[in-house]
């Protein structure tokens, strides 16, 4: 699997991952969770970004 790729899924999966951290932080009222599953989404937003760079750069 070309790194791109890797990133992009790599990313989508920080995001699913903190989506769910977020979610269950708001249920249990949580905001250190919530807090952190938000800092994950946005982490696995960047990376994705990096995979689509990369893509466009052809690595």
């Amino acid at each position: 699997m070309k790194p791109s790729t890797q990133d992009k899924a790599a990313g989508t999966a920080k995001n699913i991952s903190g989506s769910v951290k977020e979610a269950t932080g708001k249920a249990v009222g949580n905001r250190r969770l919530q807090a952190a599953g938000q800092a994950e989404k946005v982490e696995g937003k960047v990376q994705q970004k990096v995979g689509k760079i990369e893509k466009s750069l052809g690595c």
